[in-house]
């Protein structure tokens, strides 16, 4: 009797200690899971903002060179070089149809309206402020709110993505201005559908506090509307909210800013249900209030049986792990013990088999997306130049082309061609990048000078001064064809920069004194320095900030090339009027030379 009652006791008190722990565990999984469910949803919807913004800024991108590439069109000049607003009204039809906007218009040389498409648009209507902007900053697109006048026939605002180019007769540079071209693409249902699939939340965009385009339910735009100040106030910091008796998460981003009068202008509602992220919570609850009766009724039973059952197998379990985390894929586990057991080592097995797959996944994924950018970037550089090549060949064309026009012209076609051979050319030299290398004694000065002459005939090193320093003459052990590129690459980066900086542009190539095993090659320009948004993916591919032409390739293959030779390229310095690049390679005698050759050499022959 009295081992009966300790039994009582011990199965009381263990069952009064499974329950506080199970309802411990309720509240605590409760507390902690909705604060994650919070920040997962708050730190969601910054993606999504983030998302919108990407999104936003290639649109504008394509957007922005629609509007050069219509811009550059001879036919489009030769019809604002009319000047005749009935003609060039009448003709505007033609251009809109090839643009496939949902907004063209065309002004003259000093912004006033001439002609419209797609939107009707007045000279002289309330309408035009909204589009001063685009015409004080041409070349970026811009959101524009048309609702300075009456609403549409079924009451929606209008909401326009608009960019706005200067089209000239002749260079930009020296050029006459001919007038504007403009065009835009309605900001509507469409548009939020998209952002909405890309951000997985509901979307609402706001015309000065109205409902512009939304995929929340109607029912919900209602109280939504009572919501606004408070969002818009609180911008992209996450806001809880009810709408319709469902709870959400809500943030908003400002698109366009309003009027000096105090409308609030154009915004991004982002919303996150926090109900339906929830909605486990409540299976959850039960699940542990089960699994904690389990163990009590189990306990007893399972002891003896867990040491030789469970134990052995989870050891071999984390040994499995462990191997896993050291990136052994094929580290086999034995699937014995409880059955619970050998179905987490399946499971284990079926998720490190779909660790390994996705992992190749995003390898290649990687390498589309490398592939996709490449595209991109290429096709809009040889757009450009074959742009420019047609353009000046019609102008060429013409008997009326004064002698020293067809000059010019020739040599506006010249740099064109230009632009094409060392756009092929790179992509040549990055698909090699990895290669052996063809070392040998090489004159790091001599080297220098013939780099320096080459960039010297490059078109973007007109009036650039190029100067090569050398403290101390230097042989070193690299393969001269893709060292000179390498330098090539950098020193015309630096002409490119100091041609913008607007003074005195200089580039200066200096080879150090040699520093213990290493050698140091700077390349000073006098240019406007880096920007800091790309510092940090500096030498990635296709990436480059402020140039109209390029691939991005240049500082990617310099610092590629100097890898391979054992070296790096880093940036030392970047400030307004100075911008230093050093080329580090190391620095090898003629022994040690010798030995890395045979292993060249070596290398071939098993290849």
């Amino acid at each position: 009797m009295q081992q009966w009652h300790m039994r009582t006791t011990l199965m009381v008190s263990l069952l009064a200690l499974s329950l506080g722990l199970t309802a411990m565990c309720v509240l605590v999984v409760r507390i902690h899971v909705g604060q994650q469910i919070r920040t997962s949803l708050t730190s969601d919807l910054d993606h999504s903002l983030t998302t919108f913004e990407n999104l936003e800024a290639q649109r504008n991108q394509m957007l922005a060179r629609e509007a050069a590439l219509l811009a550059d069109l001879p036919s489009l000049k030769a019809l604002l070089a009319s000047q005749d607003p009935p003609t060039i009204e009448d003709g505007s039809g033609e251009f809109w149809r090839v643009s496939g906007s949902d907004l063209f218009a065309l002004a003259d040389a000093e912004g006033r309206l001439v002609a419209s498409e797609g939107v009707s648009l007045k000279p002289g209507a309330p309408q035009l402020r909204s589009l001063d902007q685009c015409l004080r900053h041409p070349g970026e697109a811009q959101i524009v709110a048309l609702n300075a006048g009456p609403r549409t026939k079924t009451g929606n605002p209008q909401i326009y993505e608009v960019a706005a180019q200067p089209v000239y007769f002749g260079p930009a540079v020296s050029g006459s201005r001919l007038g504007y071209v403009l065009i835009g693409y309605a900001v509507g249902h469409q548009l939020a559908e998209q952002v909405s699939e890309a951000a997985a939340a509901e979307v609402v965009f706001l015309d000065h506090n109205q409902v512009a385009a939304a995929t929340l339910a109607p029912s919900r735009l209602a109280a939504l509307v009572d919501e606004l100040p408070r969002l818009i106030a609180g911008g992209r910091q996450a806001q809880s909210l009810r709408l319709g008796g469902e709870d959400y998460i809500a943030a908003s981003l400002l698109l366009a800013p309003g009027a000096a009068s105090g409308v609030s202008g154009v915004h991004l509602v982002v919303l996150k249900s926090y109900d339906q992220a929830s909605t486990f919570l409540r299976g959850l609850d039960f699940d542990i209030v089960a699994s904690g009766i389990a163990v009590i009724v189990l306990g007893g039973v399972l002891a003896g049986i867990i040491t030789s059952q469970v134990t052995r197998p989870l050891e071999a379990l984390v040994a499995g792990t462990r191997a896993l985390a050291r990136g052994d894929y094929s580290y086999t586990l034995a699937h014995d013990g409880a059955a619970e057991v050998r179905e987490l080592s399946r499971a284990f097995d079926g998720m490190r088999a779909e660790l390994g797959r996705t992992q190749q996944e995003l390898l290649d994924s990687e390498r589309l997306a490398t592939i996709g950018r490449m595209a991109s970037s290429v096709s809009h550089d040889l757009r450009h130049h074959l742009s420019a090549i047609y353009a000046n060949a019609e102008f060429l064309s013409m008997e009326t082309t004064a002698q020293r026009d067809r000059q010019d012209l020739l040599l506006e076609v010249r740099d064109a061609v230009q632009g094409m051979t060392d756009l092929v050319e790179s992509l040549l030299l990055f698909s090699q990048t990895g290669q052996v290398l063809r070392p040998h004694f090489e004159s790091l000065p001599a080297l220098m000078q013939r780099v320096a002459g080459a960039v010297q005939a490059h078109p973007e090193a007109r009036q650039v001064a190029i100067l090569v320093e050398v403290e101390e003459p230097v042989e070193a052990w690299v393969d001269g064809q893709k060292l000179g590129r390498a330098l090539y690459n950098l020193v015309l980066n630096g002409c490119q920069s100091a041609r913008k900086a607007g003074h005195a542009a200089e580039v200066r190539l200096r080879l150090l004194k040699p520093e213990g095993n290493e050698i140091h090659i700077d390349i000073i320009d006098t240019g406007v320095g880096v920007a800091d948004d790309i510092r940090d993916t500096l030498f990635q591919p296709f990436v480059s900030a402020g140039k109209q032409n390029g691939t991005g390739l240049g500082l990617t293959l310099a610092h590629h090339i100097a890898q391979e030779h054992g070296g790096r390229v880093t940036l030392e310095e970047s400030s307004s009027g100075r911008t230093v690049f050093r080329l580090m390679l190391p620095r090898r005698e003629p022994s040690a030379a010798g030995t890395i050759a045979q292993e060249i050499a070596g290398r071939e022959k098993l290849g």
